[in-house]
């Protein structure tokens, strides 16, 4: 059987109070189990066991040199269900001082931000396959800034994002 979708992620931290505090004011995630040094959370939309591992590692740990003198991950991406909510995380991601992108890929609308450990995340909507033109996909080798009351005129900002792509139809 093939592999069906990433269940969950773990990050090494500094500090797990800190990022655990982070994650639960940035995108709303929740605790369902923590102690010792370790937390693990779940996004208000999932039915994952958990979403995010984090593990604590202390205050000397270095930067990630992953991209720039290493190899390692480069991000990890959320999806949301509507435009409306990638609104809404978008300010409270600019409220954190967090928010270091936002970008238009045709058919996703992305928002870039770092956790307080520099650890770069994507929150993303991605535009339903009923949607999506021939005009659409030709243009996905472009990337433009992200103009999300363009995108809310044009799809809607209650639109379910995601269906006939990642979300079954």
């Amino acid at each position: 059987m093939p592999v069906q979708r990433l269940n969950h992620a773990v990050l090494f931290v500094r500090d797990v109070e800190r990022s655990v505090a982070f994650y639960r004011e940035a995108l709303d995630f929740r605790i369902v189990m923590g102690g010792q040094g370790a937390a693990f959370l779940q996004a208000p939309g999932s039915s994952n066991d958990h979403d995010l591992g984090l593990f604590e590692i202390g205050a000397q740990a270095g930067p990630s040199g992953a991209g720039r003198t290493s190899v390692g991950l480069y991000h990890l991406a959320w999806e949301v269900d509507t435009l409306q909510e990638l609104e809404r995380i978008a300010v409270k991601l600019t409220e954190l001082d967090s928010l270091v992108g936002a970008s238009d890929h045709s058919t996703t609308k992305a928002l870039y931000a770092k956790d307080p450990d520099g650890i770069e995340f994507e929150v993303s909507w991605l535009v339903p396959a009923d949607l999506i033109t021939e005009e659409i996909l030709k243009d996905r080798s472009h990337i433009r800034p992200l103009d999300l009351a363009r995108e809310k005129e044009r799809y809607g900002a209650q639109t379910r994002g995601g269906l006939g792509v990642s979300i079954p139809a």
